[in-house]
C-alpha cells in the first residue's frame, strides 16, 4: 500500500505531500487542483509504462506543465504589500513526481534539455529524465537507497552494500522501469514497476447511446473490466463463475431492491439482462439509463476477482441518482478491503457517506496564491518527504 504521495512543480501542485491510507477521497470547488493531482498518478504509471515523456508533451511539454508561479511567495505578498513577482531562478527546473510505501519508494525528476539551442535533433525540447530512485522503506536516506540513476547511469547495491554499475547509456527519454531488466542484480526494479503497472484508472466509462458497453460484445474470462467498460458483461459473468457471486448479487440488490442481472449468450457475444421486479422480460444493456448502466460498470470493476494494488476512481457519482450514492459508498468500502482505492469526487453525499468507514483519509483541495494545498495541513502535519538531489 501506498503510504505517500509526492509532487513538485506540477501544473498548480508546486510542493504538494498527501498522506494515504487503504480508503482515499480527494474533492474540493472546482479549479483547485483533483485533476492536477490525479494526473500525476497517471504520468507515474506512464514511467511504468515507458510514456511519461509522450504524456508531458500532449499536455504541451514541460514548460506548460510546470508550475507557474514564483519560486517562493514571500509573507508580505501574501499581506498585499507588494505584487506578486518573479526573481532569478535558485533551483534547477524540475518536475518531480514520487511515492512511498513501507517496502519500497520511488521517485523521478524530469528536467529540461542542458543547452537544447546546440541540440541539431528535432526533439531537443523533450524533457530528459535526471534523476530516478528506488529506496527501502518511506523515508528516503542516502543509506536506504537501493537503485540509483543519475542521467545515462544505473547502479545498485550488492549483497555487501557496494554500488555496481548495471547500465551506462540509459537514454534521457527512457525510464529504468522500462529499460533495465535485470532480476538478479536489481529485483527492486522489477518489483516497483509491476506494482505500478497493477494500478486501474477509470475515468472514462462510456454509457451514452453510441457506447460499446449498450451492444453485445464477445465474451471472454475477464477478471478485469476494460478502462472503457467495454467488456461489462464478460466482467460480470467472470465475477459469477470465479468470483463472489453473493457479493455481486447483494450489490445489485443494495442499489435496486428486488432487482438481479443475468448474462445472455448470442453465439460468442454476452449481453447484461437486468431483471426489475414487475416486469415482464429482462431488460438488454440498450434499454438501461445512464445511471443504472453506470452502477453496473462500478460493480464490475470494483469486486474485480483480480484486485489491483491501486485502484483510482474519478468522480464516479457522474449520472448517479443522488439515492444510488450510499450503496455506491458501501461497495467503495468493501472493495477497500483487499485493494487501496484513491476517489476523486464532487459529491458531498458520496463524500459523507465515505467517511462512515473510519479508515476513510479525506484530502480536501483549496488554493492559496493559484497554489494548490492541503487543507488543514501545516507542515507538522506533511509525511515526512525528502526528495533526492541532482
Amino acid at each position: 500500500m501506498l503510504t505517500t504521495l509526492a509532487i513538485a512543480n506540477y501544473r498548480s501542485l508546486r510542493s504538494v505531500i498527501v498522506p494515504l491510507t487503504e480508503l482515499n477521497i480527494v474533492s474540493g470547488e472546482n479549479g483547485t487542483g483533483k485533476s492536477n493531482l490525479y494526473r500525476t498518478l497517471r504520468l507515474l504509471a506512464d514511467a511504468a509504462q515507458g510514456n511519461v515523456i509522450a504524456s508531458l508533451a500532449r499536455e504541451g511539454g514541460l514548460p506548460s506543465t510546470l508550475w507557474a508561479g514564483p519560486e517562493t511567495v514571500a509573507a508580505s505578498v501574501k499581506r498585499g504589500e507588494h505584487p506578486v513577482q518573479g526573481g532569478p531562478r535558485r533551483e534547477p527546473v524540475s518536475l518531480r513526481l514520487g511515492f512511498a510505501s513501507d517496502a519500497f519508494s520511488y521517485s523521478i525528476d524530469l528536467g529540461m534539455h542542458s543547452n537544447p539551442k546546440n541540440d541539431p535533433s528535432m526533439f531537443a525540447l523533450d524533457p530528459e529524465i535526471k534523476r530516478e530512485c528506488i529506496w527501502s522503506g518511506p523515508v528516503f536516506r542516502p543509506s536506504s537507497l537501493l537503485v540509483d540513476r543519475r542521467g545515462p547511469v544505473v547502479r545498485t547495491r550488492d549483497a555487501h552494500g557496494e554500488w555496481r554499475i548495471i547500465a551506462s547509456s540509459l537514454a534521457t527519454f527512457d525510464s529504468m522501469l522500462t529499460q533495465v531488466l535485470d532480476a538478479e542484480r536489481a529485483p527492486e526494479i522489477l518489483t516497483v514497476r509491476e506494482q505500478i503497472r497493477s494500478w486501474r484508472f477509470y475515468d472514462h466509462l462510456r454509457t451514452d447511446a453510441d457506447s460499446p458497453i449498450r451492444q453485445p460484445q464477445l465474451g471472454t474470462r475477464t477478471p478485469v473490466l476494460s478502462h472503457n467498460g467495454h467488456d461489462l458483461a464478460a466482467a460480470l459473468q467472470t465475477i459469477r463463475e470465479i468470483g463472489d457471486v453473493g457479493q455481486l448479487n447483494q450489490a445489485v440488490a443494495d442499489a435496486f431492491p428486488g432487482a438481479s442481472i443475468d448474462i445472455g449468450q448470442v453465439g460468442n457475444a454476452f449481453t447484461v439482462e437486468f431483471h426489475q421486479h414487475g416486469l415482464l422480460r429482462p431488460l438488454s444493456a440498450a434499454e438501461l439509463s445512464d445511471g443504472t448502466l453506470r452502477y453496473l460498470l462500478w460493480i464490475a470493476a470494483l469486486l474485480t476477482p483480480r484486485p489491483p494494488q491501486l485502484m483510482v476512481l474519478n468522480e464516479p457519482e457522474t449520472s448517479l441518482h443522488p439515492d444510488l450514492l450510499p450503496a455506491l459508498a458501501r461497495l467503495i468500502s468493501a472493495a477497500s478491503q483487499s485493494t487501496q482505492l484513491w476517489v476523486v469526487s464532487h459529491s458531498a453525499r458520496l463524500l459523507s457517506a465515505l467517511q462512515q468507514d473510519g479508515r476513510c483519509n479525506a484530502i480536501q483541495l483549496s488554493k492559496d496564491f493559484g497554489e494548490t494545498v492541503v487543507q488543514e495541513q501545516g507542515l507538522l502535519d506533511r509525511p515526512s518527504w525528502h526528495w533526492p538531489e541532482r
